[in-house]
């Protein structure tokens, strides 16, 4: 392998993961340093370290700071999730969608929400309800809060004609985040906004994102019966 055959992340980690899965480097074992694996591919550490820590986010490296970097003896698969965009969602099942806004404005959110989303003194929120449609029929109640200190513009986006998820997916990028899944009865504003029984057992989203070490925006999601959710391994 020349020097210039791996001149990006993406060619290292293909490389990385190949060792791994044809037992080049087996589990258990430490493989070569980031300085070394430069070298070797011809290539800046910061790209092999990139490369590295992608493979260890799959759950296939084991990265220990001052002891190296080892093949993973139990490998966690892990799940890939995507935020979808909920209208292109809805068109792509072949059904008409429709948006109502039911309220933006700027609020304190509740104390359990500033802890989830580490806000400091002085972080200023917009809270953001909607329902998402799918042929006149509710499909998803959203309870959303954006931190405007990480997203100003946020502040003079229309939420009236564009839903809060949709414009964050285009305009605020983010770093990570995390996200719960739960099961929950409906109470007497979840009922009223997916038309259910108060009581029903309604499918949850719960999703915060991160810019780096600043919430961009936590969000419950309520979905009407029979949604599913698919990702891969």
């Amino acid at each position: 392998m020349g020097k210039t055959d791996l001149n990006n992340w993406q060619a290292v980690q293909a490389e990385v993961l190949r060792r791994i899965h044809t037992r080049i480097w087996v589990p258990g074992e430490l493989i070569p340093t980031e300085q070394a694996l430069a070298q070797e591919f011809g290539c800046a550490r910061a790209t092999v370290n990139r490369a590295l820590q992608a493979v260890s986010d799959a759950g296939l490296l084991e990265r220990r700071r001052k002891a190296g970097t080892r093949v993973a003896l139990h490998p966690v698969r892990k799940a890939k999730l995507d935020i979808p965009i909920l209208r292109q969602e809805i068109e792509g099942l072949g059904h008409r969608y429709g948006y109502h806004a039911l309220i933006s404005q700027t609020q304190t959110p509740p104390q359990t929400v500033q802890t989830q989303m580490q806000a400091d003194v002085g972080d200023t929120f917009l809270r953001v309800k909607s329902v998402q449609s799918a042929d006149g029929a509710p499909f998803v109640f959203e309870d959303r809060w954006i931190n405007l200190t990480t997203v100003p513009t946020a502040a003079q986006a229309d939420f009236s004609q564009i839903s809060a998820n949709e414009w964050l997916v285009i305009n605020a990028p983010f770093s990570h985040g995390e996200i719960a899944f739960s099961a929950l009865n409906a109470d007497a504003e979840v009922a009223a906004q997916l038309v259910v029984q108060q009581g029903a057992a309604i499918f949850v989203i719960d999703r915060i994102t991160w810019d780096e070490n600043r919430a961009v925006t936590s969000v419950r999601q309520f979905f009407q019966a029979g949604y599913q959710m698919q990702t891969r391994l």
